[in-house]
């Protein structure tokens, strides 16, 4: 007997793009389950992430429609990782095995097969991933490599050219769901979970309508949320940098001492003023990076829920 699939996708102002979503998907599930590679229990849940267009309406109209779509409401914003943490710990009860992907119609829904295949064969993580980037811009394109690489130098395990379109199975959204913290980056958490992955390439389009919920502050932004959510090495550079400064002083030392007794002092203010403003710049660096991590131990430490539901619709 076929195991049940749930797609989910987040949706933020959508409205554009939400009907030719949930047409494609809605004729590929309905497609796998008259093929028998899923079951007849499966089913589409969009999450509406405090939208404030007409998304959630769209929803509630799509669900009346058709049978396969389902609906999931935040009762406000929570942004784009929480949102999908949402759908994915909604769909857990409900499925064998979710599948996450983006409104915006990038993401070849074609790859579902190749993931459900890779399911069937054992894998209970199987990551989308481009197999290029020659749609992207050369800086898109050079800062997203220059993140892969830096995070994984860093100690994150990131999969290259991966984002949130993967397939996880029932055991591995349990394992998921263990972790509990509020400063949430997916797809450097799900490969830490270490179950069996697999790995389906596809050629990402561009979006089909609207916007783009990334532009580059929050990209940016992101990229320091997944590396801060990940590695403490940040940390521990301010304490290499430190003693680098430290030696480099006691150098300053015994260069100052030498010149003074040798009668060559030379008075002026350009060396002092230049070492100042360099060391003072390295300090407020570092307290800037300490107060990333105190940040965001101060938010763990209030335990607050990641996300409340207002409705779901079945």
């Amino acid at each position: 007997m076929a195991d049940i699939l749930y797609i989910v996708v987040p949706c933020y102002n959508e409205e554009e793009v939400l009907p030719e979503t949930a047409k494609r998907l809605g004729a590929k599930l309905a497609g796998m389950i008259a093929a028998g590679t899923v079951a007849g229990k499966s089913r589409i849940l969009f999450v509406n992430d405090g939208s404030r267009d007409k998304t959630w309406q769209m929803i509630r109209e799509l669900h009346e429609e058709n049978p396969l779509i389902s609906g999931l409401d935040l009762s406000r914003n929570r942004g784009h990782q929480n949102a999908v943490l949402a759908g994915l710990m909604v769909a857990k009860e409900r499925a064998d095995m979710v599948i996450s992907m983006d409104a915006d119609l990038q993401d070849d829904i074609d790859a579902v097969d190749g993931m459900v295949a890779q399911y069937t064969e054992g894998c209970d993580i199987v990551y989308g991933v481009r197999s290029g980037r020659e749609s992207d811009s050369a800086f898109k394109r050079g800062t997203a490599q220059a993140f892969y690489k830096l995070t994984n130098r860093l100690g994150g395990e990131l999969v290259y050219d991966h984002a949130d379109y993967r397939l996880m199975s029932r055991c591995a959204l349990e394992a998921l769901e263990e972790y509990g913290e509020v400063n949430l980056f997916l797809r450097g958490i799900v490969p830490m979970l270490g179950y069996k992955t697999g790995v389906v390439t596809y050629e990402r389009a561009e979006r089909f309508a609207g916007e783009s919920k990334y532009p580059l502050k929050k990209m940016l932004a992101f990229a320091l949320e997944g590396i801060t959510s990940l590695s403490t090495k940040p940390i521990r550079f301010i304490t290499w940098l430190g003693v680098i400064m430290f030696l480099i002083s006691v150098g300053m030392l015994a260069y100052i001492l030498v010149r003074f007794f040798g009668g060559q002092t030379v008075e002026g203010w350009s060396f002092i003023t230049v070492s100042l403003w360099g060391i003072g710049g390295l300090i407020m660096l570092s307290l800037g990076v300490l107060g990333e991590y105190i940040g965001k131990i101060y938010l763990e430490s209030k335990h607050r829920p990641r996300y409340h539901l207002r409705e779901i619709l079945e």
